[in-house]
């Protein structure tokens, strides 16, 4: 994985009752790697939305779980001078299997909703959110420019070397 992007399973104890599940923990230092988080937000989307691609040059970093429904969450690193420039990272988080996925705010990231239901997606950052001087810049969802060389590391996916295509079918 690109440096930073992280993914940890989480832990659900499970009963008669139904289930208990701890979503974030201050001393999972593995995960958090010094990050102090101060928001905490929900995301809606309808089957097949994206919402890609930002990034936060200021230090923000995102931290994603899927509470219901399945999204494909991106990050791609195009930093000229980093050792990963090029690569893209592709995470699949569920609400059948929890995860939760840290993605350093540095690279361009976005997910897509995978699931024929819609997603509620919790979401924390480690920044609050400045309404008046966001720490965000954009680009299209679609964006011809992001070309990965290796995709999870792998150069002989099929998707390496073309523009990302978030509707690629994993059946072709």
């Amino acid at each position: 994985m690109i440096e930073g992007v992280d993914v940890k399973e989480l832990l659900k104890n499970v009963d008669e009752r139904g289930f208990f599940t701890e979503l974030l923990r201050e001393d999972w230092k593995d995960l958090l790697k010094g990050d102090r988080l101060t928001q905490l937000n929900l995301s809606y989307s309808y089957p097949g939305i994206v919402r890609a691609w930002h990034r936060h040059l200021r230090g923000q970093n995102d931290y994603f779980m899927c509470i219901d429904g399945a999204v494909k969450v991106c990050a791609y690193d195009d930093r000229p001078d980093s050792k990963t420039c090029g690569e893209l990272d592709e995470i699949i988080l569920s609400s059948e299997r929890l995860s939760i996925a840290r993605i350093p705010g540095i690279l361009w990231h976005g997910y897509q909703v995978i699931s024929p239901q819609p997603v509620r997606l919790l979401y924390s950052v480690n920044l609050l959110y400045d309404r008046n001087n966001p720490d965000e810049e954009r680009r299209a969802w679609n964006d011809e420019k992001i070309i990965p060389k290796n995709i999870n590391g792998k150069i002989n996916d099929p998707r390496s070397g073309k523009h990302w295509d978030w509707y690629y079918s994993p059946n072709r």
